[in-house]
């Protein structure tokens, strides 16, 4: 077992006001976010294109993340406190609905510009992972998110855990969810990135892939726990799966090319 290296989740506090991992995180993934898709997206030729799908991209992360909590992880409590949905900083985001905003504000986006919401998407979800590797790391140093009770020789006691022996389940989705599933995306990229729809829809198949078998690792929410056998989480990942592998199935066959 190992023992967990209680690093302090604010970088720096000064007067009241915290620089903490988390924010960071966002903040590095956002960045090289930026700077991938401005130097990729200049082949529309389309002046503030990048900028725009920024603005855009957070506001869809940070809405569709905290909505998608409020409403699929913990509906029960802020019905009672609704206003505590606003507080944000209190910790309390969903992937799957940051994903879902996200998916909004791209086809705003694209309709203001004219163009396919593919066209925005398949460039976008190979840096994606990047901001997910970050986001995962600052789960494990905010001790937050850790995995089931293991006795495995890697197995770390988070404090928040128990002291527990758990699985450093930060770190598994880190490297699939976001090292691995970069590699892979970004070794495709140029071979499919005229295949409309095909990269964006191998994102969401991988990472509902890699994540749905993490999970089993991972400790369930505790307001929720187990639903049929699974976690929130699965589930969702699993309908990412489904809609994902038929989306593939038919973009690399004979319709893929039509797109």
């Amino acid at each position: 077992m190992i023992k967990y290296p209680e690093i302090n989740p604010n970088i720096f506090s000064y007067k009241g006001i915290h620089l903490r991992w988390y924010g960071l995180a966002y903040a590095i993934g956002f960045t090289v976010g930026y700077l991938y898709l401005s130097k990729r997206l200049k082949r529309f030729n389309i002046k503030g294109l990048a900028d725009d799908l920024f603005l855009y991209a957070i506001l869809g992360v940070i809405l569709g993340g905290r909505i998608g909590y409020v409403l699929i992880y913990n509906f029960h409590y802020y019905i009672q406190h609704p206003l505590e949905a606003l507080y944000i900083w209190k910790g309390g985001m969903s992937f799957h609905g940051g994903l879902v905003g996200v998916i909004i504000a791209g086809v705003l986006l694209a309709k203001k510009y004219g163009l396919s919401f593919y066209d925005l998407a398949d460039e976008a979800v190979v840096i994606v992972p990047v901001g997910l590797f970050f986001g995962r790391v600052a789960n494990f140093i905010n001790d937050e998110l850790w995995g089931r009770v293991t006795n495995l020789p890697w197995a770390v006691a988070f404090p928040n855990g128990g002291y527990l022996p758990r699985h450093p389940s930060q770190l598994y989705e880190a490297l699939f969810e976001g090292l691995i599933l970069f590699i892979t995306l970004f070794v495709l990229r140029d071979r499919f990135i005229n295949r409309k729809g095909l990269l964006f829809w191998m994102f969401v198949f991988l990472y509902g892939f890699f994540r749905f078998f993490i999970e089993f690792t991972r400790e369930p929410d505790i307001q929720l726990g187990f639903i049929y056998g699974l976690t929130m989480g699965q589930w969702l990942c699993l309908a990412m799966m489904i809609i994902g592998g038929i989306e593939i199935y038919l973009r690399w066959g004979r319709y893929g090319d039509k797109d």
